[in-house]
Parts: C-alpha cells; structure tokens; sequence
C-alpha cells in the first residue's frame, strides 16, 4: 500500500472513531450523567427542531402554537438518537474504508447492516468482524438508552404536573397569586397556607434538579393548553411574596425560603438554557411589576377582605425586592417555553389571542360612590 493512501486510511479511521465516541459521549452526558451538560449535539438538535417549529407557528392563535408546540420537545427527543445514529453510521463507515472495505458505498452498507444488525452485508477478516460487533452493540446500547430514559422522564413530568393541576383548585387557572390569596381567605384557611408553601419548596427542588439532567422536560408541555409549570412557579412565588410584604398576618419564614427555593431553581435551569438575567439584583434593578399593578392587586385584596397591612408604601418596596430575585429568569423562561399568558408573567413574546380572556384581564376597582 503506499505510503500516502495509508495516511489517508489511518486519518480516516482516526476520523471515525472520533466521531463515533462523539456521538457516545453525547449519549452519555444526556441519558447518564445524573447532572446538568449542556451537550452541543442535543443542544443543536433542539435549536434547529425549535426553529422549524417556529415556522409553522408564526403568527398564529395561541391555541394552535399551543397544539403543535406541545409536539417539540417528544418529536425532538426522537430525532436525537436518529443523529446518533447517523454519526456512529457515518463514523464507522470510515472505519469500515479504513480496514480495506472498498469502494466506500460498500463499505456504507457494512455499516449500515452492522449497525442495524441486519447482517445482509458481511464482513470479512477480524478487524472487521470487531467493528461490526461493537457497531451493532453501540447501536443497542443507543436504543436501550431511550427506552430506559423515558420512564424515568415521565415520572418526573408526572410529578410536576400533580403539583400545577393541584395549583388550579387553589389558584383558578392560569393561576393567580392573588386568586390563591383570596380563596384561601375566603375558606378560613389561611394558617393552612404554611403547609402549601413546604409543598412547593420541594416542588422547586425537584425541578431545579429534574428540569436540568432531564433538559428536555422545560419543554413538555401540560395536558391542559392554560397550564404552565412556569405560571404556576411565578404564581407561588408571587403569593408568598405577596403574603410576607402586605398581608396582614404573623411573619412566616416558610414564606421566605419557598421564594428562595423558586428563584434559585429558576436561576439554575436559566443558567442551563444560557439565558441572561441580573445575577446580584438591587434596588435600582428594573421589575415588570409596577407600583400601580401592585396597587391593583391590594385593593382586589382588599375588596375580597383580606387583612392587608396600612403601609402601601413598605408593602410595595417590600414585595419588590422579592420580586426582582425571580422577576428576569421567569420571564425568560416563560418566553422559551412559551408559556401561556398569566397575570404578572407578561407577554414576552406575541400573543395574538389569550387562553381565557375573563382570567387574564387586569383588574378594574369598582367606581367611586
């Protein structure tokens, strides 16, 4: 063989085995690693799958963006093991022309067989019967990989949706701080709130965990169109910094560490999806929540009877200096998710028809007199 062809046959070979423990190490950092790896081919993947959507749902109702955006993220996780798949096809195939397998169309349907454990295209000699042993057991460990992932994806989609279908019983839906506040004043339940608030402290841990090593699962969309893992995180937080700054009850500190659960969670899967946001915000720090919502917001409270504390002016720099910990990654996270609007979440992005216009109105006070 001279001197040159071989070169070439062992920078090909050199070349596939890269790219096959690509794709491996891909496959590992997404359905292995039990943390969070932002992995280039997955996050690719993703990018390019959202872009197509987009297309399709570009300037259309919020029911239909609803309806096929709740496709991206299943459709996507299949086609993450197909570019796996392809790569270790492509990569071995290199491998396949590097043993001596010529021309390279045969030495593609070598791998193309051996892959699928077809067996129609044998090999020959030991080399290659190597390479096809470990390409059928790769392309194995590929789909076993998947099988096994998903159970476990869906367990933790299951217990997030508990908690956001629970949510509306308490806070109508799209959820409301302000509807979990009055029903639960309404009820004569209000001391019951403390128990609700651990509930969903553990509810942000588990996220913060689940919805970073499971990347995929921010994009699951709930069974019901106006359900939103990230309203109802907004919706909690909202209320529990509504509670601690203006309602006139003892001080509960469960309040404060269910803020500070949301907002580190929140932070954490920011961080993952590389969105910007404020990391040490401050008094000066801009909130989409203004002084006047606020107000807004106390007299409905107000109207509904529930106790609110006589300094307004306190109660609004209270709740935000809450709000302004969790206000930028919420909002970012609502937009890539596409979440559906909700009151105080905004409207990052366009939507041309609400999913239930009475819900998502501002609130009027009643006229003077």
């Amino acid at each position: 063989m001279p001197a040159e062809l071989l070169v070439v046959k062992v920078a090909a070979f050199v070349i596939g085995a890269v790219i096959v423990a690509r794709a491996l190490s891909s496959a590992v950092r997404v359905f292995v690693l039990p943390r969070a790896s932002n992995e280039l081919i997955a996050r690719l993947v993703f990018t390019w799958m959202r872009r197509l959507f987009e297309m399709v749902i570009k300037g259309k109702p919020y029911a239909f963006r609803d309806r096929v955006l709740a496709y991206f993220a299943p459709v996507s996780l299949l086609v993450l093991p197909v570019v796996w798949l392809a790569l270790v096809l492509a990569g071995y195939t290199a491998i396949f022309w590097a043993f001596g397998v010529e021309p390279l169309s045969d030495a593609f349907r070598v791998s193309g067989s051996s892959l699928f454990t077809l067996g129609f295209a044998p090999s020959a000699g030991t080399a290659e019967d190597i390479a096809s042993f470990s390409e059928a057991g790769i392309g194995l460990l590929l789909l076993a990989l998947l099988i096994s992932y998903l159970p476990t994806m869906y367990a933790s989609f299951a217990r997030r949706e508990l908690a956001v279908n629970l949510l509306e019983i308490r806070a109508d839906s799209p959820p409301s701080a302000i509807a979990m506040l009055q029903r639960f004043h309404r009820l004569g339940r209000m001391d019951k709130l403390h128990a609700q608030l651990e509930l969903w402290e553990i509810w942000f841990a588990d996220i913060a965990e689940s919805h970073t090593s499971l990347a995929a699962l921010a994009f699951f969309r709930s069974p019901q169109r106006d359900h939103s893992w990230v309203n109802a995180a907004g919706a909690i937080m909202d209320g529990a910094a509504l509670y601690r700054s203006v309602v006139d009850v003892p001080k509960d500190i469960q309040a404060d560490l269910t803020i500070r659960a949301g907002y580190l969670a929140l932070r954490r899967i920011a961080d993952f999806f590389r969105l910007t946001y404020d990391h040490d915000p401050g008094p000066d720090t801009p909130c989409s929540i203004s002084e006047e919502d606020f107000g807004i917001a106390c007299d409905e409270l107000a109207a509904s009877g529930v106790p609110l504390l006589a300094d307004r002016a306190q109660a609004w720099r209270d709740f935000r200096g809450w709000r302004i910990n969790y206000d930028q990654t919420l909002l970012a996270l609502a937009r890539i998710t596409m979440a559906p609007p909700a009151r105080w979440n905004g409207r990052p992005w366009e939507v041309i028809e609400p999913v239930n216009a009475a819900r998502t109105r501002p609130f009027q006070p009643p006229p003077a007199g």
